[in-house]
C-alpha cells in the first residue's frame, strides 16, 4: 500500500502537474482537481463537510455524457440513434471509466479515509468512475466545454469505436430505453430515492417508472448499478407481460 499521509497531503499543484499532461489542459485553478480526487469519506475524517467530490461528480456525468455524444455524432454520421446509444452506453459504463482512470494512475491521486482505504476503495470501480467524472468536471469549470471536449478526446483516444456496430452488447437501460421508447413512445424516469449505511458499504436507492406508470425499487452500491438493477426489473416485467401475450 502507498504511503497514506503523502497522498493525502498532495500539494494540489503537483496533482494538477501530474494529471495535465494527460488531460491536454493547465489549470488555472488546480483546486478544483483537488477536490475533484477528495472522497466524501476523507472529507467526513478530516472535518470538513462538504469540501468533497460528489457535485463534481454530478456536473461531470452530464459533461462526459455531451462530449462522448458529440464526439459519436460527428465520428458516425450515417449511425442510427439506437447504435449511438450503445456505443456510448459502452464507453462511459462504470466499469470502461474505472479502466480509463487506472490507466491515467488517478487511483493514485485520490484523498480517501482511513476507513475506505482500509476497506479497498482505492481499487473499487464505482469510486474510480465517479473521480474520473469528477475530474472532467474540474476542466470544464476551469477551462470550459473545449477544454473537456479535447480532454475526453484524449483519454478515450484509444477506446473509440472505428465503425458502427449493432453487435456491441446492451446494458439494461440501454435496452429497457430502446423497448419503452417502441411501447410507450417515451423514456423511463428514474430518480434517486437516498442512499444509507457507512461510507465504505454505502446502498444508493434508485426509483424507476414507466410511461404507463408502472413503478420500480432497487438498490446497488452506486447510483448507476441501482439504475441497472431497477432497468433489469422493468425489463423482467416487459418480456412476462410480451410472453403471455403470445
Amino acid at each position: 500500500m502507498q504511503n497514506f499521509d503523502a497522498i493525502q497531503n498532495m500539494p494540489p499543484r503537483v496533482v494538477a502537474k501530474l494529471l495535465e499532461p494527460v488531460l491536454g489542459h493547465t489549470f488555472a485553478r488546480p483546486e478544483l482537481l483537488d477536490l475533484a480526487l477528495t472522497h466524501s469519506s476523507w472529507a467526513n475524517e478530516c472535518g470538513t463537510g462538504q469540501h468533497h467530490n460528489e457535485r463534481l461528480e454530478f456536473l461531470g456525468d452530464a459533461v462526459l455524457e455531451l462530449c462522448v455524444s458529440a464526439h459519436l455524432y460527428g465520428r458516425f454520421p450515417d449511425a442510427r440513434e439506437g447504435e449511438l446509444t450503445k456505443m456510448r452506453a459502452h464507453l462511459v459504463s462504470t466499469v470502461s471509466l474505472a479502466e480509463r482512470a487506472r490507466k491515467i494512475g488517478l487511483d493514485t491521486m485520490l484523498k480517501l479515509g482511513r476507513g475506505e482505504e482500509s476497506q479497498g476503495g482505492r481499487t473499487r470501480d464505482g469510486v474510480l468512475s465517479d473521480a474520473f467524472e469528477a475530474m472532467l468536471a474540474a476542466v470544464y469549470e476551469d477551462g470550459g466545454f473545449a477544454a473537456a471536449q479535447a480532454a475526453v478526446a484524449r483519454l478515450f483516444a484509444d477506446r473509440w469505436p472505428t465503425a458502427a456496430t449493432k453487435t456491441m452488447p446492451k446494458d439494461y437501460k440501454t435496452r429497457l430505453q430502446e423497448a419503452s421508447q417502441q411501447l410507450f413512445g417515451e423514456a423511463p424516469l428514474y430518480t434517486r430515492l437516498g442512499s444509507r449505511g457507512p461510507e465504505h458499504e454505502k446502498v444508493f436507492e434508485i426509483g424507476l417508472k414507466l410511461p404507463n406508470g408502472t413503478e420500480f425499487v432497487a438498490t446497488g452500491s452506486s447510483c448507476k448499478k441501482a439504475e441497472q438493477n431497477a432497468a433489469q426489473q422493468a425489463l423482467a416485467m416487459l418480456e412476462e407481460i410480451k410472453n403471455n401475450q403470445k
